[in-house]
């Protein structure tokens, strides 16, 4: 899937709402109340139907239920608006009302960020589970035809220096332009159809695989899903087009660093273990007995790494619909989901979202996977690590 991003917007803080002390379940059924007169705000109204016209939501309560702020939700509503209200359709609520465009985004919405059931969705929101299903894959065509510009790979020399800048001040790794690293996406497939073992990785689990190279800031820069869960690291990174585009030239070949009696620095981007040492890829070094240079750059790497994990664990604590065990999913939709779900994420940052900095992260995106390991050494990238590593060391000559 191709990678794209958008631009960031001024952050402004929103008061919240004066209402009730009493809390109440996000997800309480009230589905038969009858329609209240519209208020002059959307969430009043829509509140007072799914959790009963007596309560006065407050605006932590909006986001503890869509995990965004009401800027950030009015603004995906301005992204998927044309998409979600030209085509033609009839969804209404189970007392027939019609939906608005902020309806369609709320159930799509709290759907991708609960992770719960379509029939817990729709008692919740006072619809069917079939209408849950149809809004939500509406939005998930609208956010792809129109959310891409928030996923994409640098395109000016200034933008990747700003992004190298940082990660250089996370440990002091000059030059670097990512972080790399995979995630598994749960299913629930029955093992009695055949067909399902392709999706039968060496835990013993099915998944799907999301790769994504992440800057420092935790926006995804590039992301890759779809493949099977039995596939290696290594293996998914050969087949992406980010690879195709590395080892071409097409990216990561820009501005280098230069260093003592004219060495140079490429640019490149870190993972773990489990992918392969290249030219434009740099992992740890691995064994025992390592010199005092090479432990010292494994915890630069690994500090500067850090990165693409703390993104994968936020965007499965905040997108709960790939955090948990899909039953028995769509396999050609789901790719798309979990690519909107990275979009969601990235808009977040650029929209500088406090929430993002509210919600409590868990510490693996990945519980129960064991760490891979690659032995494929390229060996320019051997060179180019080796030089880094004794240059950060202050052991090359001056």
């Amino acid at each position: 899937m191709g990678p794209i991003k958008g631009g960031v917007k001024k952050k402004r803080k929103r008061k919240a709402e004066s209402g009730s002390k009493n809390k109440v379940d996000s997800d309480a059924a009230v589905a038969s109340l009858p329609l209240q007169p519209r208020s002059s705000d959307w969430w009043d109204d829509f509140s007072k139907r799914i959790t009963g016209p007596s309560q006065l939501r407050k605006s932590k309560e909006f986001k503890s239920l869509f995990r965004i702020s009401r800027k950030t939700f009015d603004y995906v509503c301005s992204i998927v608006k044309e998409d979600m209200m030209n085509k033609p359709s009839s969804f209404t609520d189970l007392c027939g009302n019609p939906l608005s465009l902020n309806d369609l985004v709320a159930v799509a919405l709290r759907r991708l960020s609960s992770g719960k059931s379509l029939s817990n969705i729709g008692e919740s929101f006072g619809m069917n589970q079939s209408t849950v299903s149809q809004i939500t894959w509406r939005f998930v065509e609208a956010m792809e035809d129109k959310a891409l510009p928030h996923l994409r790979w640098p395109s000016e020399e200034s933008e990747m220096e700003q992004i190298k800048s940082k990660f250089e001040k996370i440990r002091g790794l000059p030059n670097c332009c990512g972080a790399i690293d995979t995630t598994h996406i749960l299913m629930n497939l029955p093992m009695v159809d055949p067909s399902n073992n392709v999706w039968f990785d060496r835990e013993k689990k099915c998944s799907m695989v999301l790769q994504a190279v992440v800057d420092a800031d935790l926006r995804f820069r590039d992301v890759i899903t779809g493949w099977p869960g039995k596939l290696s690291d290594a293996t998914v990174l050969s087949s992406s087009g980010f690879f195709k585009l590395s080892d071409d030239g097409k990216r990561l070949n820009g501005k280098k660093m230069l260093l003592p009696e004219g060495a140079e620095i490429r640019e490149y981007i870190v993972g773990d273990a489990g992918f392969p040492l290249l030219p434009w890829l740099l992992t740890p070094y691995k064994g025992k007995g390592l010199s005092d240079h090479q432990l010292a750059f494994n915890k630069r790497h690994h500090a500067t790494r850090l990165v693409a994990r703390r993104a994968l664990v936020r965007l499965k604590d905040m997108w709960k619909i790939i955090e948990g065990v899909l039953w028995m999913p769509d396999r050609n939709k789901l790719p798309r989901i979990i690519f909107v779900c990275c979009l969601l994420h990235n808009i977040i940052i650029d929209m500088e979202d406090e929430v993002q900095d509210e919600m409590p992260l868990s510490h693996d995106h990945d519980p129960g996977y064991r760490q891979q390991i690659c032995e494929a050494v390229n060996t320019e990238g051997s060179l180019l690590r080796e030089k880094l590593s004794l240059y950060l060391a202050g052991k090359l000559p001056p």
